[in-house]
């Protein structure tokens, strides 16, 4: 009980910190502006990444390998929270955000690699399944090869598997064309910089190239997008 009563301790610690206005106009329905898709991942706080505070102001998905995606019947389709997010709620923007390190795509990694000796409970295969194709994909094209550092084709792999989604969130019938996709990736191993915690933009409505994505954004930005190609 005692790992129980810590999370009751930090929900007292919560309730103390929320004022009484704090959920006036939201009572009775949301409206909020972004989905963010973001992974399991313990390291990598939902809400935290973006510093939202405000409930209301973002509606999230977090699986394990922050998958914009899921499968029925055979057919990969837009998740269950995006699905929601874009066609009640209206969003404007759908941020997937993937991060250094992950574990899911590691999985995969091993998975097509041949080095993978551990099995995993049903629903994590399928959720590795549906990223191991964008492992065999990056490696015909040299995103990786045999040479490669692990920790380096992983994170490279991160980036990848965020723009694939990324473009299949803009492609789908199932997200309005008004509706802008952003990439990014979360970074605490300091693969794209020195900053923890930095999310670096690597996608905007399918757009990858870093001189193209500048141009989307607001100088004082620019230094958020960056690859690792």
């Amino acid at each position: 009980m005692e790992v129980l009563e810590r999370l009751l301790d930090g929900n007292d610690e919560h309730v103390a910190q929320v004022d009484d206005d704090h959920f006036e106009g939201v009572r009775d329905g949301q409206d909020p502006p972004v989905v963010s898709v973001s992974c399991s991942d313990s390291r990598v706080p939902a809400e935290g990444v973006w510093d939202a505070n405000a409930d209301g102001d973002l509606f999230t998905s977090v699986n394990v390998g922050n998958q914009a995606w899921t499968d029925v019947d055979g057919e990969l389709v837009v998740n269950d929270a995006v699905g929601y997010a874009v066609s009640a709620l209206d969003v404007e923007l759908i941020a997937v955000l993937g991060h250094t390190g992950c574990g899911a795509i590691t999985a995969a990694y091993e998975s097509v690699t041949g080095e993978s000796e551990t099995s995993l409970p049903p629903a994590v295969e399928a959720a590795v399944a549906r990223l191991t194709p964008i492992v065999e994909s990056a490696r015909e094209d040299g995103v990786f090869d045999d040479d490669t550092p692990r920790g380096e084709a992983v994170n490279k792999l991160v980036e990848r598997a965020v723009q694939e989604q990324v473009d299949f969130l803009v492609k789908t019938d199932a997200v309005p064309d008004d509706v802008a996709v952003a990439g990014l990736v979360y970074d605490f191993q300091h693969a794209y910089g020195n900053d923890d915690g930095t999310a670096y933009l690597v996608s905007l409505d399918g757009e990858t190239e870093d001189e193209t994505l500048r141009e989307r954004v607001s100088p004082s930005y620019h230094e958020h997008v960056a690859s690792l190609r």
